[in-house]
This record gives structure tokens, sequence and C-alpha cells, in this order.
């Protein structure tokens, strides 16, 4: 089960939310870095208008208050220099500057966190603002109001009221920076509340309007765009964005804590697409960034993810020791950011069915988050965890009432992919109840919903290439027009230069412009050919490329059908074997099984495929033998070191390939390591010289008998592996020393390449 953790914890993610309402405000960001307290000292104490007074005080306030540190003194110092200001004011009757030292009061009881103080007077200063007709005044103060609620699940609606009010009154007020502040504080709520497509629409909205003001520092928005995308599952969009908030973050020198939330962000979208090595590089930059920070709550979130890795590559002890590790050596006080580690934990002692370590946990998380997580802002991750842990436990019940729930959460956000790992395993605890009835039709929804994310990727890939291809033409039309353009320019000029040089001559005149007429018609008549002839050829083009994409339709969906025909027979199988007690025919069915995933795995590359007539050797001998691993895992402490090369065989080479390293690892699991005896096994395939290359299996178990006669054995797979040897042409040795060497050269069929 593939498990991972939101970016951020509640607490990180305000931290986030306010360094990028720092990046977004640039004007008021840039106003405090460049304000100079000291020469608004001389100012204030040598200004005799009481209104720039008022303000000069309001600003020197403002200053403190945003001060970096939080000190008690400056917050004291800004508490003073507002009630000052507010003295003024009122002694001026200036209304703007009053209801202004109003919002800073509210805002310092905030800061000091007194929030039972700071509701009442934000209120009243909404009040204030609304009766003196102040639009934008009356925005800012329910946005701040706002910000006075905390990112708890139940506080999300009373924050989303609050900020549509501002943002209507933003719009009211014209101001455009401030709309697009607002929308995207509330994209980043739908974000958390996990309604991707609502927040897309208003994070979107934003990004216009900041681009429209030319405003650079809008790495955030992109940021919060590719966590949305990421909730959709659409993770070709996240990266893309993912990728513009980095570019836009180094173009703006920004080395804040937001670039290592940016790394971070962009590591989770690789993991997902199960880019391993690319998902760790970005995580050990943001960590990288974090601690140059020295945040606590960074590195640890950075360190976690990390950590997840190690569990996808099934190294669980080294997870576990790192988790420890770093909450020994970063402590934070967050309750919510424990509930996260202990999220993982349970997830990996219920991967490994140690129980009684993994209950402790649950009971932990049921409490804190709810029976079905419902107090959790990432409902989905968790209710998944805790229908795995059902499954595992054999809890049937609860884990089908945990698994429909989960399925509609993942329907209403539209992500397929979730669906389909939720219905596989629904599928598993059928089977194992004996319900075959229900065990097809979960299962058909899990291919169902599997192609549809596959389908949905190469539809979207379609339709870049599509803008592409028109964007291509309008270029070219461009151009054309060019061309054009100056030919007229040319014959402008060439009949200007024929009008001087042959005015005196009224005959000569004559017949030039005779000659020009019949050439032009001459042209003309050609130029019709031509373009008849290109027509023609267009045509000819466009049903040669439909006969070629209807000829790729066709073999994609041959592949198609015939990996899901021997998914159907594994099925089959699999069903047939519940009723079987012999244990030589249950055996002969694994068998069948292992060899039949073996070739379905060369087809369902060629289907996902743009290339149908070679196959990536390296990726699909590692899909196979992590297939393997899975159907041992229980049973065998087996490790295995894979060493291959990059190579593409055609599909006549690519089966027999693949059926040899399937007999020849199933016959290693089973028989080289007897009872409990750990070992390895070494998978090499290599180029050796030309088109020459070299298969290797080999074990350090207990290897052949000392009789054995490789002529004279009756074994079924030894058979097997000497017969697909020879459809490949090849040579098949065998070395027993101190294990067993299983080794196979063969030459690469290079006729297809050679005919492309």
């Amino acid at each position: 089960m593939n498990f991972t953790r939101d970016a951020m914890s509640k607490k990180r993610l305000g931290i986030f939310c306010f360094m990028l309402i720092l990046m977004l405000l640039g004007g008021s960001v840039k106003a405090q870095e460049n304000i100079n307290p000291e020469q608004l000292k001389k100012q204030i104490s040598s200004s005799k208008d009481e209104v720039k007074k008022a303000g000069l005080l309001l600003q020197l306030s403002e200053y403190y208050l945003n001060k970096k540190g939080e000190l008690k003194k400056d917050l004291d110092s800004a508490a003073f220099l507002n009630k000052e200001a507010m003295l003024l004011s009122t002694k001026t009757n200036n209304k703007l500057n009053k209801g202004k030292a109003m919002l800073l009061d509210a805002k310092i009881d905030k800061e000091r966190g007194n929030k039972n103080s700071a509701f009442p007077k934000m209120k009243q200063v909404i009040s204030y603002f609304e009766k003196n007709n102040m639009t934008e005044q009356s925005g800012i103060g329910y946005e701040e109001l706002s910000f006075l609620y905390d990112n708890a699940p139940e506080n999300f609606e009373p924050k989303i009221k609050l900020k549509e009010k501002a943002l209507a009154l933003f719009k009211k007020s014209g101001a455009k920076l401030k709309q697009a502040s607002i929308l995207k504080d509330l994209g980043e709520l739908y974000t958390m509340k996990g309604e991707p497509d609502q927040a897309i629409q208003l994070l979107k909205e934003s990004l216009a309007i900041y681009q429209s003001a030319k405003f650079r520092g809008i790495q955030g928005i992109y940021n919060l765009l590719s966590q949305a995308e990421i909730q959709k599952a659409d993770y070709e969009q996240a990266l893309r964005y993912g990728i513009s908030a980095e570019k836009t973050a180094l173009t703006v020198n920004d080395n804040s804590l937001q670039l290592s939330a940016i790394y971070s962000n962009i590591g989770m979208v690789y993991y997902y697409l199960r880019q391993n090595d690319d998902a760790m590089k970005y995580w050990e930059k943001a960590l990288d960034v974090a601690k140059k920070h020295n945040d606590n709550g960074y590195i640890r979130t950075v360190a976690n993810n990390m950590s997840t890795m190690l569990i996808r590559q099934r190294e669980f002890s080294r997870a576990i020791a790192m988790i420890k590790e770093y909450k020994r050596k970063y402590p934070i006080d967050d309750k919510q950011f424990e509930m996260t580690e202990d999220y993982i934990l349970f997830s990996t002692y219920t991967i490994l069915k140690q129980f009684d370590h993994a209950e402790p946990y649950y009971k932990k998380l049921v409490a804190y988050y709810g029976e079905n997580g419902e107090r959790n802002n990432n409902q989905v991750s968790l209710l998944r965890s805790f229908v795995f842990y059902h499954y595992q436990t054999k809890n049937y019940p609860a884990m089908y009432r945990k698994a429909k729930l989960f399925d509609s959460l993942a329907k209403k956000n539209g992500n397929d992919m979730l669906r389909s790992e939720n219905h596989l395993i629904w599928f598993k605890a059928d089977s194992a109840q004996g319900k075959y009835a229900d065990a097809i039709k979960h299962y058909q929804l899990y291919k169902k919903f599997s192609d549809t994310v596959f389908n949905g990727e190469k539809s979207r890939q379609i339709n870049s290439l599509k803008i592409q291809f028109e964007t291509d033409q309008k270029d070219k039309n461009i151009q054309l027009l060019t061309q054009k353009g100056k030919l007229q320019e040319i014959q402008i000029t060439n009949d200007t230069v024929m009008k001087y040089v042959f005015t005196g001559s009224i005959l000569v005149l004559i017949l030039f412009a005779a000659l020009l007429y019949n050439r032009s018609r001459l042209k003309t008549s050609a130029n019709k050919k031509l373009e008849l002839k290109r027509k023609q050829i267009d045509e000819q083009n466009e049903q040669l490329k439909k006969l070629l994409s209807e000829k790729e339709w066709l073999l994609k969906e041959i592949h198609h059908r015939v990996k899901n025909n021997l998914q159907i027979v594994i099925s089959l199988l699999n069903t047939q074997s519940a009723y079987l007690d012999n244990e030589d025919a249950l055996m002969a069915i694994q068998n069948s099984q292992h060899r039949m995933h073996a070739m379905s795995l060369i087809h369902q590359k060629l289907y996902q495929s743009d290339n149908l007539s070679t196959i990536d050797m390296s990726w699909y001998i590692y899909e196979l033998i992590s297939y393997i691993k899975e159907c041992y895992l229980s049973e065998k402490n087996i490790r295995f070191v894979l060493d291959t090369e990059k190579v593409f065989l055609d599909v006549a080479q690519a089966v027999p390939m693949g059926l040899i390293v399937n007999e020849a690892v199933n016959n290693t699991v089973k028989y080289a390591f007897p009872g409990d005896k750990s070992g390895e096994v070494l998978v090499s395939f290599k180029n050796t010289e030309g088109n020459n290359y070299q298969l290797i299996i080999s074990d350090n178990g207990v290897g052949l008998p000392e009789n054995f006669d490789l002529d004279e054995t009756e074994s079924l797979g030894m058979n097997l592996m000497r017969g697909l040897t020879d459809q490949l042409d090849g040579t098949f040795s065998l070395e027993n020393n101190n294990g067993l060497k299983i080794i196979i050269t063969f030459a690469k069929n290079t006729a297809i390449e050679n005919h492309g």
C-alpha cells in the first residue's frame, strides 16, 4: 500500500500562509523593509500638521507591530504609538486615521494572543468603517477578522464567508491587489477543505490579476495550484505548476522558508509519479533550506516525507528510526504534527503486519480525528489507511463501511486513482471471503478507474499536441503574410522605378504594361495550379495521417485486449484454486499465473507506450521482480539485486526472455533457500559486445544436486528455459558453485530498428 502525508501540518500551513501573504503583498513588505524608524521619529517630532503627525505615528506603530521577532517591547511600543495616534485623530476628527488606529489596536491584541478582546474590537472596526462608507477599509476589516480564526475544519466556513465579504468590498473599491490576495486565501481554504476544483478556479483568478499588474512574486500561487492538482491526482498539471513556482521563486531570489515548501511539494508530485530519485532530490533541497532557517517544524516535515520514501522502498526499520531520530533532534510542541507522525508509524506497522504495534496508534488517531477521520483536513488519506488496516486485520465489516465512505469522498474529489486502489482492496477482501461475484465486480471497477486515469493522461497529452500544432499553424500563416507583404513592397518599388524610367515613352510604357499583364496572368494561372496540387498533397497527407493513427490505435487496442484477457485468466485461475486441495495442482496454477503475468506486463507496457514495437527490458525486469517479491513477501527473506542496462527488445524476444526470468527467479525463490534461510538473488542483463547480450540469474543458495544432469532432467522449468533460449537463438548454461548461476547469451534482433 502506498501512502504519504500532507506537505505541512496545520501549524506549518499557517506559517506558509503567513509567508505567502508577505510575499504577495509586495508593496507593503517593501514599505516595511524601507521604513527607517529613526527618520520617522524625527518627522513626528518636527511635524506641525497634527493630521500628518497622526499618520506618521500609525506608520511607526505598524512598523513595530510587523517587526521580526514578536518581542514584547516591540508590541508595547506599537501600542503606545497607536494610542498617541488615536488621541490626535480624535482631536482633529480625522475619521480615516481614527479607523486605522482602531484596526491597529485590534491587531496588537491579536499579536499578544488576546483573541477574546481582539474579536469584539475587530467587529467594532468593521462597523465603524461601514458607518462612514469606507469601502476598502471595511474589506480590510473583514479580512483581518478572518485571520482571528485558526485553520481547524470547523472554522473553514466562517473564514470563507468573511473573506467573500472582503472580496466583494475590494471589487467595489477597485483594489486589485487586495482582490488577488483574498482570492488566493480562498483558494487555499478550499484546498484544505478538499475541494480542489473550486480552489483552482479561485487561484487562477488571483494569478490573472497579479499577472495583469505585472506582480512578480507569484510563486506561492503556483505552489497552491500544484497542491490542488495533487488532490485531483492530475500530477502532470501539478508538476507544471510546481516547476513554475520553483522558477519564479529563484527569479525573485526568494530564499525564505517558502522555497522549502515549494521544493517539498514538487518532491510530493514526483513521489506520486513514482519518480523516486527526483522526489528525494527535491526533498533534500527542501531539507537544506529548512535547516538554514533553523525551523524545526519544516525540518521534521521534510524528514517525514523522506521516511515515506524509505517505506516505499521497504526499508521499514530505517524509516521508523529516522522519524524517532528527528523527533529527538528537532523538538516541536505541536499535537497535530505528532498525530501526523503517528499516522506514518501506524501505516508502517500495518504494512509489516505488526498489529500489536499498529493498534495503539490506530486508537490514538481515532480518538483525535474521529472514527472516520472526519476531523482531519486530509480525511481521504487517513481513511485510506483505516481501510487497509481493517483489511489486514480481517475486520471485514469495518473495512466495508470505511471503503464505501472512502469511495464517496474520492468520487467527490474526482480522484479515480484513489478509487481504483480502494476497489482493488475491496476485490481482495471479497475474494478472501469467497464472494466471487462481488469480487469480479470490484475488480472490474478497479480496472475501469485505473484505465480512466491512464486515458485521461493520454487525452491531456493529445490536447497539448493539438494546441502546439495550432500554434505552429498560426506562426506559419504569419510568416506567409509577412512574405506576401515583402513581395508587395518589392512590386510597388518596381512600379515606381518603371514609372520614372519610361515616363518619356508612351509606347514603351504600353508594351511594358502588356508584358506585365501577360506575365501576371501566366503567374496567376501557375499559382492556381500549384495551389491545387498543394491541396491534393495536403489531402493525401491527412488521409495517411488518419490511416497511421487508426493503425496505431488498433495495435494499442490489441495489446490492451490481450493484457485484459490474460488478467481475466489469472483471476479465473485464482478463483479455481479456491476449489482445489491438491498441492501440486495449486502449484501448477500458481506457476501458470506467474507466466501469464510475465506476458501481461509486456502487453501492458506496449499499450501504455507510444512505441508499439519494443520494450524497455530494464523497466520490465524491475516490474516482474517487484511482482514476484510481493507474491513471496510473507514467506521468504530474500534480497534481490538488479544490475540491468536500458535495452529495448522487440516482442518476439521480450516474451521468451521475460518467461525465462520468471521461471528462473521463481525456481530460485522456491528451492534455493529452504526453510527460513535468507539469501541473495542477482539478476543481470547487459550488452557484452556489438548486438550480443547476456542474461544472468544467480543465487547463493543450496545449488543443484551433485549428480544433476541437465540433459537427463525432467524438470519442466529447466526444459522450458532451454526451449525459450532456443527461440532466442541463444545459448543456455549453468554454473553450480556456492549456489546456482544461469547464463543465457543471445544476439539482439535489429530487424525492426534497421527497418525504421
